[in-house]
């Protein structure tokens, strides 16, 4: 049974794009203007709804991201992740940082870069210097 409605769904977007296909090109025979004028508008209406939908992408890029943080830390609190799967950096980071520079001293200021919300890149970067996992490293800057 899924065969069938697999191969009807199908034949409907089949037809869909065949019936998209023809009204583009029926507008394009029929347009008022000369092909290069249509093109030059077609071509300025598609530069700005691409700048539109770059916005867009971004905008529910950063929702997602936020949303992904805000689940990932109720599953840490429920239980079903381990402790220290994210970073939750608390207090002072310049006193943090301190402590990580006199524990590890291979780790330079550039290392030890931290701006919220790129906890990310911070935790990349003590990974290369220290040779440690993610979660250990997430797990040590959590302890600290």
């Amino acid at each position: 049974m899924s065969y069938q409605e697999d191969n009807h769904a199908g034949k409907v977007l089949l037809a869909a794009l065949a019936g998209a296909g023809a009204g583009i090109i029926a507008g394009m025979l029929l347009a008022p203007d000369k092909g290069s004028a249509t093109r030059e508008n077609w071509k300025g209406l598609a530069t700005k709804y691409s700048g539109q939908l770059g916005e867009q992408a971004t905008k529910l890029g950063g929702d997602l991201e936020t949303k992904f943080k805000e689940y990932a830390g109720k599953l840490e609190d429920m239980g079903l992740t381990g402790a220290g799967s994210s970073l939750n950096i608390k207090g002072n980071w310049e006193e943090l940082k301190g402590k990580l520079k006199q524990q590890y001293a291979q780790l330079t200021d550039e290392d030890l870069t931290y701006a919220e919300g790129k906890g990310d890149e911070l935790v990349g970067n003590l990974q290369t210097k220290l040779g440690k996992g993610k979660s250990e490293i997430t797990q040590m800057l959590n302890d600290m």
